[in-house]
């Protein structure tokens, strides 16, 4: 059975290149356009992973991290910020919520399918 990642970026284009990695790769991805249309996505259906962009309207990727994490059934599911983000601070405050990787845009699909695979829940 194939693994299921959601990708969280208000970009759609951001969405739709991540989106093509990852069915490339074989997972099944369901999209949302910020932390809150996410939370909203996360009925308690299975998500091996959660790929997050940080500068979103409505709810930011941190603020979002932290309210997945609450979740019990999405408490231990790893969570990637892509994010154009790059400063120390940023990176800091995303693991303290939460966050197990971060890769900085522009990014090359090889390097966060290498983070997923490593990442992934089995």
């Amino acid at each position: 059975m194939s693994k299921t990642i959601m990708i969280v970026d208000d970009s759609s284009s951001i969405r739709q290149l991540v989106k093509i990695s990852l069915k490339g790769d074989g997972y099944e991805v369901i999209e949302a356009c910020d932390g809150k249309d996410a939370l909203s996505k996360m009925d308690g259906k299975k998500i091996h992973l959660i790929i997050s962009d940080v500068n979103m309207p409505n709810m930011d990727g941190i603020t979002f991290v932290k309210e997945a994490k609450k979740l019990p059934a999405y408490k231990f599911t790893p969570i990637i910020m892509l994010t154009t983000e790059s400063q120390q601070s940023k990176i800091q405050e995303g693991q303290a919520a939460g966050a197990k990787a971060w890769v900085v845009k522009p990014f090359q699909p090889q390097q966060m399918l290498a983070a997923v695979s490593k990442l992934i829940l089995p």
